[in-house]
């Protein structure tokens, strides 16, 4: 049955809900409207997972992505960044909320403008997820995998605390970079580098 999984401290905390309680695409997006202090995803089974605020370090290292993957994409132009707020209603079903992600223009622009407004129908191109303190290596690496059977063509798992990078392309063996001062993002998104000494330090 659904379940809700706050995050709260070292493990998530899951709270049985009921099978009667899981929120369609609509009623979902307005949980959300209506609790903007949490970041709420959903699997692909209807369980939601709520996530408190990030704290200070795991912030930090988000803004740093969002800046530098922002910035990228402003200069390119062939398609969008967001941030770790918005979110995507993958084929499976699910709803999920990468710390980072980009999406070509090409892409959006079949969309209507109703369906940018909330959470946009569409796996990213490229997604970043940053390993917090209270994150599952596993379940995060479960992710990845899941964003690259949606469609991403790249992605990035960022464990600080390893001070490693996981690289998912399709059909590709997960690369794994450690101890590296930058990740590349070429082909996909020619130019993109993240200098990761911003992300390895502690603030």
């Amino acid at each position: 049955m659904p379940q809700i999984a706050i995050r709260s401290g070292p493990l998530p905390v899951k709270m049985e809900m009921g099978s009667r309680f899981r929120p369609d695409d609509d009623e979902l997006f307005e949980l959300c409207v209506r609790n903007p202090e949490l970041r709420i995803e959903r699997t692909a089974e209807g369980d939601l997972i709520v996530m408190t605020p990030a704290g200070g370090e795991s912030s930090h290292r988000n803004l740093e992505i969002a800046v530098a993957l922002g910035s990228w994409a402003r200069e390119d132009g062939t398609g969008v960044a967001f941030d770790s707020s918005g979110g995507f209603l993958l084929p499976n079903g699910a709803m999920r909320s990468p710390d980072g992600s980009w999406i070509r223009r090409s892409r959006l622009d079949v969309l209507e403008a109703d369906q940018k407004r909330t959470f946009i129908p569409l796996c990213p191109d490229f997604v970043i997820e940053l390993r917090s303190p209270a994150d599952s290596l596993g379940d995060l690496q479960g992710k990845m995998g899941e964003y690259v059977a949606a469609g991403a063509t790249l992605g990035w798992l960022i464990d600080p605390e390893a001070r490693t990078v996981y690289v998912y392309r399709p059909s590709r063996e997960v690369e794994v970079l450690r101890d590296a001062d930058q990740v590349t993002a070429d082909p996909e998104l020619p130019g993109f580098v993240l200098d990761l000494r911003f992300i390895w330090q502690p603030i």
